[in-house]
């Protein structure tokens, strides 16, 4: 008689062989006939959570996660996975809360740091610097803990959105959603269309729903993908297509094929790597590769350039897919071909996303080597906020502390320039964390405060119950 124990490991380990592979939706059935022998085993549940936000199913993957935390709600990987979920449907907010709460339950995992990081950019990119907009009761992060709790008194079926009013139309617009939704632009046409054919859209399906609603709701749904899809895509890969655009337009020579399937292309690219297909958009940038390589210089002036952009969405792609190696060596191929054609940018994007590899393997002294060299290189006030930030934690991380406080207050210098409320809020707990551990308790005391009262301001609980337990840890080493 087999024994059903073993019999559920095998089935899990067959999942997590699949998943390595790529082959998502195998790994799903071998999780899915796991989970039948053992429903709540959490783990499992995570694994197939986290192959149902590889194939877009951002719904289903919330409901393993939540799943996943019915009988331990500070299961972190669970947290994690819920976290991605939330962050997969495009509820940045949500995600937020769950990344922070991770956080503060591992600070050790770079996971939740990055998971922070980059719902944060969301959340600037839909709105803009915290500094721009007034904190009101009903907008911005200030609605985080409202929204939580209505989450716990009501719930809410996973995936459901409410429908926003359609906004007004620009040239602008309707390029960037016929861009990025592709082959899907054409259905979003045919269903507008449809909304104006009074007799159609008055009709009831043989449930019973309205037609009308049905067709609004999925018109919704394609204009939250593009939003999504516009939102997320990388600081780096959005200045890579704004140099492109500006190369291809400023050529003496007519718009050419070439590049236009090349831009195409990135979209495609970026906009499936951003909901978390890493493995479709392997595929894309692998195809794009091999096209492009067969290109000649007259065809394609840029096409070192190209290239380097197309070895960086590769090593993205890859990391995703947890092939770290592979990933190294795209991007080094990248930086290479940037160092040969002096592109600045293409040098600055290689640096990050090597030392983005190193600090996710827990290399911290080489992802600061790397992380230093780009630097001077880079010029927007928010990406060498982040830089200075994810360098300041490696020195923590690294326990060299007088370094770490170092990079904190440089992140502080640029979050000042930038007027950036969140990003100080960032320095200030680095600069906190610096000096508790360098014995500099009053210091510590002082700058956790200023982390205190921005966390207030921004209404993020999470980080104010964080800092609520720093402070009581460093005021202890002040004597009464």
């Amino acid at each position: 008689m087999t024994d059903a124990k073993s019999t559920f490991f095998s089935y899990v380990a067959e999942g997590d062989q699949f998943y390595q592979k790529g082959e998502f939706s195998r790994a799903t059935e071998s999780y899915s006939t796991a989970l039948a022998q053992q429903p709540q085993e959490k783990n499992c549940l995570v694994a197939r959570s986290r192959c149902y936000v590889k194939m877009g199913d951002s719904a289903k993957a919330l409901q393993d996660a939540e799943a996943s935390l019915q009988e331990d709600k500070t299961f972190f990987r669970g947290l994690y996975q819920k976290a991605e979920a939330l962050y997969a449907m495009g509820e940045f907010e949500f995600a937020l809360v769950y990344y922070h709460r991770g956080y503060k339950l591992r600070p050790e995992l770079h996971e939740f740091r990055w998971g922070i990081q980059k719902a944060q950019e969301a959340i600037y990119n839909c709105v803009g610097s915290p500094s721009g907009v007034k904190l009101e009761k009903k907008g911005d992060l200030s609605f985080l803990n409202e929204q939580v709790q209505k989450e716990q008194s009501k719930a809410i079926p996973p995936g459901k959105k409410v429908q926003q009013p359609h906004r007004q139309k620009t040239p602008s617009t309707e390029r960037t959603s016929r861009q990025l939704l592709g082959e899907l632009y054409s259905d979003k046409e045919y269903l507008e269309k449809l909304l104006k054919n009074q007799d159609v859209v008055k009709r009831k399906t043989r449930s019973g729903d309205h037609l009308q609603e049905l067709i609004m709701g999925y018109v919704s749904y394609l204009d939250t993908c593009t939003e999504f899809w516009q939102q997320q895509r990388p600081i780096y890969a959005r200045q890579r297509e704004r140099k492109l655009l500006q190369q291809h337009w400023s050529r003496s020579s007519p718009p050419s094929d070439y590049m236009d399937y090349i831009l195409s292309s990135f979209q495609d690219i970026d906009a499936a790597l951003s909901v978390g297909n890493a493995t479709g958009s392997l595929k894309k940038a692998r195809e794009v590769l091999k096209k492009v390589q067969g290109f000649s210089e007259g065809d394609l002036p840029q096409k070192s350039e190209v290239l380097g952009s197309i070895y960086s969405c590769i090593g993205n792609a890859l990391m995703d897919l947890g092939q770290m190696d592979e990933a190294l060596e795209n991007h080094q191929k990248d930086m290479e071909l940037a160092e040969q054609c002096l592109n600045i940018d293409g040098k600055s994007r290689a640096l990050v996303n090597i030392g983005r590899l190193y600090a996710c393997t827990g290399q911290f002294t080489q992802a600061i080597k790397f992380w230093e060299k780009s630097v001077p290189l880079t010029e927007g006030g928010l990406d060498k906020a982040w830089l200075f930030h994810e360098i300041g934690w490696c020195h923590l991380e690294l326990r060299q502390h007088a370094e770490a406080w170092d990079y904190s207050r440089r992140l502080l210098t640029a979050s000042q320039e930038i007027c950036d409320e969140l990003w100080q809020l960032n320095a200030y707990v680095l600069m906190g964390q610096a000096e508790l551990k360098m014995g500099s308790y009053k210091s510590s005391i002082f700058h956790f405060e200023e982390a205190l009262q921005r966390a207030r301001l921004l209404q993020n609980d999470a980080a104010e119950e964080a800092i609520q337990k720093a402070l009581q840890e460093a005021r202890q080493h002040i004597s009464p």
